[in-house]
């Protein structure tokens, strides 16, 4: 079978130039890399197909002579001798390693991390919900996590009492073993000790040879006074223990702020709702509303007051985490009750007061049926947008 053109087999036309070729190589190597198409011989064939025509026009010199003369400048001895296109005397092995590492970095395929060494351990998340007094105050918690730790049996090795891990034969102890395909060398993660080049002849019976047994640990937290939902607080080293002796990872608290009954909040601030009977706001007087300290506050509230009216207290907020000593504000605000279930006497007073009242009284309430009244007699007009 003919060979393909090799700008053809990389999807990039004639003039690319280097930066083109290696990044349409690398988008095609990482698709057909064995690794990834495990038993697909149809990939393996166009990952050795693309690695070729890679090889060939990433190189100058071999370029020019298959711009000239194609795939024959390969042939018969021509450009290099015995049909080999990387050149007489070159193992393909060699240039292919070198290739890879060149574009993938630093040990080729899945960056070059050696699967027998240290490994840092899993990070893990905890869901933590307190009340907003306590993210207004502060607080120290004790939680129970549930994670992997060491064997005691073993010391986290693995292997039973008087016996240690064996460097695994198939790969000489590192985790990955080497096999040529044609030109190419390919690197897999070893079967025989799963990657991590040592092999366990004698497993701790207490851990089954995991080096790890479950557990719950108990943890000291200090959550911050201030702190808000969707917060998370880091514990550094207190995750899954990493493996082959490998750091620990971290453990993330993430910290859920219930809402409140009473308060809503808004970063430092608190809002609040308070009823205000309708003598004390037409009067004027004093109501008394709750603080998130558990206190209480009286709130001065001036003749006339209407609903939707907010007072502000300072400093009867929140706490903030993100400015050290400022704190927020408590706005309140107020909504007048209308009485309900009055008695005979009460709707007396009542009529006496509306049959004594005026405009001076009701401004809000003239204004609007002042308006109403023009607008069933056509006496307005419409405002019109520009």
């Amino acid at each position: 079978m003919s060979k393909r053109d090799y700008y053809d087999v990389l999807g990039v036309a004639r003039d690319a130039d280097e930066k083109q070729l290696k990044s349409a190589y690398r988008k095609l190597a990482m698709k057909y890399h064995p690794d990834q198409n495990a038993g697909n011989p149809e990939a393996e064939e166009k990952f050795k197909e693309v690695g070729e025509a890679y090889a060939v026009l990433s190189d100058g010199q071999k370029r020019a002579a298959y711009d000239r003369l194609g795939h024959a400048a390969f042939e018969n001895g021509g450009g290099g001798g015995g049909g080999n296109p990387f050149g007489a005397g070159v193992n393909p092995e060699d240039i292919f390693s070198d290739l890879f590492s060149q574009v993938f970095g630093a040990g080729g395929f899945g960056g070059g991390r050696r699967r027998g060494g240290p490994q840092r351990g899993s990070d893990l998340r905890y869901d933590l919900e307190i009340t907003l007094a306590e993210a207004w105050a502060g607080k120290e918690e004790t939680i129970l996590v549930p994670q992997a730790v060491p064997c005691t049996g073993c010391d986290g090795s693995g292997a039973a009492p008087g016996t240690s891990p064996e460097i695994c034969d198939t790969c000489d102890g590192h985790g990955r073993v080497r096999a040529q395909q044609g030109f190419f060398t390919m690197e897999r993660t070893c079967v025989r000790c799963g990657g991590k080049g040592k092999i366990i002849k004698k497993p701790c019976k207490e851990c089954g040879g995991a080096g790890q047994v479950r557990e719950e640990r108990k943890l000291q937290v200090k959550i911050p006074a201030g702190v808000e939902s969707g917060m998370r607080i880091r514990l550094s080293g207190e995750g899954e223990p990493g493996e082959q002796g490998g750091p620990r990872g971290d453990l993330y608290i993430f910290v859920d702020v219930v809402e409140h009954d009473i308060f809503e909040r808004d970063g430092p601030n608190l809002y609040c709702r308070a009823p205000v009977p309708m003598a004390t706001a037409a009067l004027g007087g004093e109501i008394e509303i709750p603080t998130i300290d558990g206190g209480r506050a009286r709130v001065v509230v001036p003749e006339g007051a209407q609903t939707g009216r907010k007072l502000r207290l300072r400093g009867k907020g929140m706490p903030s985490v993100r400015q050290s000593g400022h704190t927020g504000d408590l706005f309140v605000e107020m909504f007048v009750e209308t009485p309900r279930n009055m008695s005979a006497r009460q709707k007396e007073l009542m009529r006496e007061f509306c049959e004594c009242t005026g405009a001076d009284c009701h401004p809000e309430s003239e204004g609007f049926l002042g308006r109403i009244k023009r607008f069933w007699s056509g006496d307005h007009e419409e405002k019109r947008p520009n």
